[in-house]
């Protein structure tokens, strides 16, 4: 089991296996780095090194009090790419990933960074406000936070059915990649997993999109029932400087495990372009 201790004494566990470039990949809430397992395969396959976290209070990092945040995720990031001395990396990003993946480059990718693809992310923000008036209600979060904090065993069982479109008419449930979500869910910290709420709905990643110089890819399903698709990826891609956008009609917001061939085709186009 490979963990790195950042400045704050947090232990980070993290997978790093192959050679080649090195892609990055960022878990979204309140998952942990097993949830990428196929892109794992595919681009070991493809001669890439890949890299996933646990996020702090995540998986098997710490059990965090303090820290549960984008600046510190980012800065968590930014110690285990230094210590790995990632050069020229890929950095991809799912749901809350995305607000990391995005926040880490920002802050920290320049000469580091040579790509970054957001998959089902929250950016730019989701709260609804007079700027974003197709966001979220606070009372949305309000209602996970609650739900996380009080009955997150059953909660963290009935969220797979949007999470992953199975409550749509002819859906093809499989047991299997609930049980996952809800493994990796219980493995993590419950004040971490309630703190990191807060994180991705509220933060503002408009200033990071701005910023980031490299090519950036943004995959959005069109029926994610989690993080609405126009609140988020239509208006990412238009802020980034050089952005490529692909929607995904009757997606959901888990489609990098149920539609994994798919979304790594075009993940690999990209970097490949």
């Amino acid at each position: 089991m490979s963990t790195i201790t950042v400045k704050d004494g947090t232990e980070i566990y993290y997978k790093d296996l192959g050679t080649g470039q090195p892609i990055f990949f960022h878990h979204g809430w309140p998952l942990s780095a097993d949830d990428w397992d196929a892109q794992i395969m595919f681009f070991l396959e493809k001669g890439y090194r890949v890299i996933a976290h646990d996020r702090r209070g995540h998986g098997r990092s710490t059990q965090t009090y303090t820290g549960n945040e984008m600046d510190t995720y980012a800065a968590d990031v930014d110690e285990l790419t230094t210590f790995l001395g990632l050069k020229d990396a890929i950095h991809i990003g799912h749901s809350t990933g995305g607000g990391e993946a995005i926040r880490y480059a920002a802050k920290y990718g320049k000469n580091k960074v040579s790509k970054v693809i957001l998959i089902s992310a929250v950016t730019p923000y989701m709260i609804v406000d007079a700027n974003n008036p197709e966001g979220v209600p606070l009372a949305v979060f309000d209602d996970i936070r609650f739900n996380t904090a009080n009955n997150r065993q059953q909660f963290y069982h009935d969220i797979t059915f949007p999470f992953y479109g199975y409550n749509r008419e002819g859906a093809n449930i499989k047991k299997g990649i609930q049980d996952n979500w809800w493994r990796q869910g219980m493995m993590g910290g419950i004040k971490a997993h309630v703190d990191c709420v807060k994180a991705f709905s509220e933060t503002d990643f408009t200033e990071d999109l701005k910023s980031v110089d490299v090519p950036v890819l943004v995959l959005h399903g069109e029926d994610d029932q989690i993080v609405p698709y126009k609140t988020t990826a239509l208006r990412a891609a238009e802020l980034v400087k050089n952005g490529k956008l692909i929607t995904y009609p009757g997606l959901c917001h888990g489609m990098p495990t149920t539609d994994a061939p798919t979304i790594n085709a075009d993940i690999l186009a990209f970097i490949k372009s």
